[in-house]
């Protein structure tokens, strides 16, 4: 009899508990399938993340030529990219095998706060590569000497201070951080109508959405007028000699394929956090009933999937990067299709920055060029953006692969064009 009464309050006691639970992790009533379907996505996302963010990572820590302070922006991104992945995927994967949040409050609200600070950062960061693009190509002459790694590093810490302020008011009170969608990942609360609530996401979205995106368009409209005035006043000056002409196309064409590799990184960044940003928006606008739970999970699915595109854009596409993958993992070399070309290509555009570093040092310095030379490993770092144009700067020399004439071409084709090919 005993034993029996002290089954059942156990039973009543694990079911008051049970009931607890789903109170505050509540389930949602879809297919299994479902589930499953989305956490196989997220997984795959997951592990391409990972291992996508991770070869950039490697292949920028390891080649010299790569480490300049522009680059340092690319290296964040793909930072906060690899983190994004690694603290979302697994977990999110996890709870949809279990068709619901299984690891708590406090994970849920820890999982929410490093979604936020590493989509946060990621976004910012893409301005910060927008401006420094920007500045580099539309005011050639002021970007010399402008940025330096230490000041590069100095940025990167107000990008994430700037994340750091976005992503912890829910910690205090201002909004918080629950479940959403499929109730198997978290995010901030968009859903409750309070006046505290709803501030909040007005003011995150303007601050970490729409601003940013309006700058990095502003940025890349004036970057492309700039690239089509250089190819206008190309034009001109190749009708002279049609040898000199295709040389200048050739870079201008090398320019418009940058060119449109922003393109594209501003598509993607608008495809990815818009219906995340719809969403929101309709919460906000007190339309939350509307909203299903596949609504709500979709979206910040296809957002999260966000960190795949930018080591596929900046890596795998540009020809430096594939090169520099494919020299330190051979067998990628292989997958990415490289050829000797590739490498020969690589290594000519390394000697064509070099001419025109030197050619626009020795111009803005009015100092010769210096009879010392740099080591290869050396040559290979100088970059375009730390170079000091005051007379009392250090002259930087580097290995010249073509004639002496190569820095004169350049400068015929008038400053911003030689800059622009540095970039």
């Amino acid at each position: 009899m005993r034993r029996s009464a002290g089954a059942g309050v156990a039973r009543q006691g694990a079911s008051v508990t049970d009931a607890r639970y789903h109170h505050a992790f509540p389930t949602v009533n879809v297919p299994d399938h479902a589930h499953y379907t989305i956490g196989a996505f997220i997984l795959a996302v997951g592990i391409t993340g990972m291992v996508g963010n991770f070869l950039v990572i490697y292949a920028f820590c390891r080649s010299k030529s790569l480490r300049s302070p522009s680059n340092i922006f690319i290296i964040n991104l793909a930072i906060s990219d690899f983190l994004m992945s690694v603290t979302q995927a697994p977990i999110f994967f996890v709870a949809s095998l279990h068709k619901r949040w299984i690891f708590g409050e406090k994970v849920c609200e820890l999982y929410a706060f490093c979604g936020a600070l590493f989509g946060i950062s990621s976004m910012i960061t893409l301005v910060v590569i927008a401006a420094d693009r920007y500045i580099v190509i539309t005011r050639p002459l002021t970007s010399i000497g402008m940025l330096s790694k230490k000041r590069a590093v100095s940025i990167l810490m107000g990008v994430w201070l700037y994340s750091l302020v976005w992503s912890l008011p829910p910690f205090f009170g201002w909004s918080a951080y629950v479940p959403e969608g499929l109730m198997t990942s978290c995010t901030w609360d968009y859903t409750t109508f309070t006046p505290s609530v709803r501030a909040y996401t007005m003011l995150l979205f303007c601050c970490v959405f729409f601003i940013p995106l309006g700058i990095i368009i502003y940025c890349y409209v004036f970057i492309f007028r700039a690239i089509l005035s250089t190819n206008r006043d190309v034009q001109k000056i190749g009708g002279n000699s049609s040898k000199e002409s295709q040389k200048r196309f050739q870079r201008i064409s090398n320019e418009w394929k940058m060119a449109k590799i922003a393109l594209i990184v501003i598509l993607l960044y608008v495809i990815s956090w818009s219906p995340y940003a719809t969403v929101a928006l309709t919460s906000f606008a007190g339309y939350a009933s509307v909203l299903t739970p596949y609504m709500n999970s979709v979206p910040a699915v296809i957002a999260k999937a966000s960190a795949i595109h930018n080591p596929i854009i900046y890596a795998i596409t540009h020809p430096k990067y594939r090169t520099a993958i494919g020299k330190y993992i051979p067998f990628l070399g292989c997958l990415l299709r490289l050829s000797p070309k590739d490498y020969q290509l690589a290594s000519s555009r390394l000697s064509t920055r070099q001419s025109t570093l030197t050619s626009q040092t020795s111009k803005s310095s009015g100092i010769p060029r210096s009879k010392n030379r740099m080591s290869a490993s050396e040559s290979e770092s100088v970059d375009i953006t730390s170079i000091n144009p005051r007379p009392d700067s250090r002259v930087v020399s580097c290995h010249d692969h073509e004639p002496a004439q190569t820095g004169l071409r350049q400068q015929e084709a008038g400053p911003q064009f030689s800059a622009i090919s540095a970039a």
